[in-house]
């Protein structure tokens, strides 16, 4: 049998058990953590009435949706769940699909069937696999840049490792069909945690991808659009056609969440923000994302197992999720953080990544470029 590729030591990735519900503080390998990596912004994920809504559903629609939407898996819960959707985004229509990235390789693979597909440097890797399974030929583009003479471009609307924003009016002003990922906005950014396309009011101008899995706190994902768009993603995305429907206690759990989901909550959320970036020492806003570069994957892992030691739990992220020579450990506010806690432990990780940094480099975010064969 043919053996294997290795995986460099410094890359190597293992799986951490957590052994409690998800929520501020965690167990961890049998210890009490303050957890700084969740993408459970809003502090949904452990929440009670979320978890109770999960098993109403349930109890009514039962544990599964049996087969895919197009057999007859389509039930009335997740209908519900699009309308809410929809009138969140402020679309005509919305489909669920199974994941973020069933989700993101299923509509650029469906609409980017012939031309250029242009995707920005630092999109997440659902994304360029989804350019990679297009039938159009693929430009990557400087990130954060506009890119010139695209049929279709795709990209993050908050990128996850570094948690700068794209400048989606620049992208709809070329006249290509923009599709826009949302998944670390919605809940986040914009009035009622509409996120960047309905704050800027581009909503009828891109195709929208969100995910029910970070600030909703549940699973899943979805994609709001024109109902000319629904129609033709029902016919052609791979991904939508060929999965089992979302489990009705996923759908239930996130109804609930979006009952949840208020200004209060996320007034909560920003202001822990920028109580984070201002015990790292970074620049104060009120984006949750804080990349805390440090250069090489070694040293971002024992600045990893420093802070651990410490108990705080922040992910060291390694090439090739980012770029080579930015290793970082990767923090995140919520809405259910302490802030004395939040104080401290920002205290603590700046301490762990001043003292591992590169010689002459400042630890401080970035936007350095990745390319696509990652």
């Amino acid at each position: 049998m043919r053996e294997l590729p290795d995986v460099a030591p410094e890359l190597r990735r293992f799986l951490r058990e957590v052994q409690s519900a998800q929520g501020p503080r965690v167990t961890l390998d049998g210890r009490d953590v303050l957890l700084l990596c969740s993408n459970d912004y809003l502090g949904l994920a452990g929440d009670p009435r979320v978890a109770e809504a999960a098993g109403e559903a349930a109890r009514r629609w039962g544990a599964g949706a049996g087969s895919s939407q197009l057999v007859s898996g389509h039930m009335s819960i997740h209908r519900e769940l699009e309308e809410r959707l929809a009138d969140l985004k402020g679309t005509e229509a919305c489909l669920l699909f199974g994941s973020g990235y069933l989700a993101n390789t299923g509509v650029v693979a469906a609409l980017a069937t012939d031309g250029v597909v242009a995707s920005d440097a630092l999109n997440h890797a659902s994304i360029i696999d989804g350019c990679r399974l297009a039938r159009a030929r693929t430009v990557v583009y400087e990130h954060g840049a506009v890119p010139e003479g695209a049929d279709v471009i795709v990209t993050d609307a908050v990128f996850s490792m570094d948690g700068d924003v794209a400048d989606l009016e620049g992208l709809v002003e070329t006249g290509a069909r923009v599709i826009v990922d949302e998944a670390h906005a919605t809940g986040v950014v914009g009035r009622e945690g509409r996120g960047l396309v309905h704050e800027l009011g581009l909503q009828d101008h891109v195709i929208t991808i969100g995910t029910l899995g970070k600030a909703l706190g549940s699973y899943g994902a979805f994609v709001c659009c024109s109902r000319e768009v629904a129609d033709y993603l029902v016919n052609r995305a791979r991904t939508l056609i060929y999965s089992t429907a979302l489990p009705p206690p996923s759908i239930g759990a996130a109804l609930r969440a979006l009952d949840l989901m208020d200004a209060e909550l996320m007034a909560r959320l920003h202001a822990n923000a920028r109580e984070l970036r201002a015990a790292l020492g970074v620049e104060v806003s009120d984006m949750p994302i804080v990349p805390l570069v440090i250069g090489e994957p070694d040293d971002a892992m024992a600045a990893c197992a420093d802070a651990l030691e410490e108990g705080v739990f922040v992910q060291a992220i390694r090439p090739p999720t980012v770029p080579d020579g930015t290793s970082r450990l990767r923090a995140v506010a919520t809405a259910a953080h302490d802030v004395v806690e939040l104080r401290h432990a920002g205290a603590t990780l700046h301490e762990k990544a001043m003292s591992y940094r590169l010689s002459g480099r400042e630890v401080v975010p970035t936007g350095g470029v990745r390319q696509h064969g990652r």
